[in-house]
């Protein structure tokens, strides 16, 4: 008796997902909370765009690949501790009547979200793009020194 097995192709999100997965539960148990502390949508699959989170001493620095558009037709928000970046360019008018045999550019509006605490200094946020990259720069607040008191 012979065993055989199809092969089927598989695809780039079946091969990954697992991997994100891991790395979701790995992160969690090493920083509970933190997902949540920066918005239920930081650590979701499939998110757009990709992101890097990057904490430097004196600022959180959020980097966006967000390639194929301009600085015009993506905007940065801050609403009640909520940090959204969105965007997006409609498809182009030649392409209605197209016959698409592969479609993996993504044209369409977006939306990603980061809650921040109060320790950053959200009046201090700048954000520069360049060459497909957004760059959001978070300042952290400084901690406030305690105040001596003077014992009588």
């Amino acid at each position: 008796m012979t065993l055989t097995t199809k092969h089927l192709p598989i695809s780039r999100d079946e091969f990954l997902t697992p991997f994100d997965s891991l790395f979701d539960n790995v992160i969690e148990k090493a920083f509970p909370g933190f997902g949540e502390e920066f918005g239920v949508t930081f650590f979701g699959n499939h998110s757009y765009p990709k992101v890097n989170v990057i904490d430097r001493d004196e600022r959180l620095e959020i980097e966006a690949s967000i390639p194929g558009l301009s600085k015009d037709d993506v905007s940065v928000e801050l609403e009640k501790e909520v940090l959204s970046i969105s965007g997006g360019r409609q498809d182009h008018p030649e392409d209605k009547g197209a016959r698409y045999i592969r479609k993996e550019l993504k044209r369409s509006s977006f939306r990603r979200s980061f809650r921040l605490t109060g320790s950053f200094d959200t009046e201090g946020i700048t954000a520069d793009f360049k060459d497909g990259i957004l760059l959001v720069s978070i300042p952290k607040s400084k901690p406030d020194k305690p105040e001596k008191i003077k014992i009588l």
